[in-house]
């Protein structure tokens, strides 16, 4: 069975843990969302680039989530969501998927 790259699963991550925040009003809901998508997402690169490069992209995600907040406040909640969500997927599918 086909593995989904960990590109989408961390994009998914950031878009869906945002989505279900949003529209279930449970930040905790959307934080869990998030929290199982990056550990998903940190499985595959460790086992795709390695433990540093793991590190690396687990950190992305987490100032991806950071940034968007400030950056929702000068372009919209969901672009910047999509931004920052679509940078960690070019950075993941650098770094990881495309070896695969």
């Amino acid at each position: 069975m086909a593995r989904v790259p960990s590109s989408v699963i961390a994009a998914s991550g950031l878009v869906g843990g945002y989505g279900v925040a949003r529209w279930t009003k449970q930040r905790p809901l959307g934080g869990a969302v998030l929290a199982v998508a990056g550990a998903a997402a940190a499985q595959q690169w460790r086992q795709r680039a390695g433990g540093k490069a793991a590190g690396a992209l687990s950190a992305a995600y987490l100032a991806a989530f950071a940034g968007s907040h400030p950056l929702a406040k000068k372009v919209g909640a969901w672009p910047a969501v999509f931004g920052v969500a679509g940078a960690v997927a070019l950075a993941s599918w650098a770094v990881a998927d495309r070896r695969a």
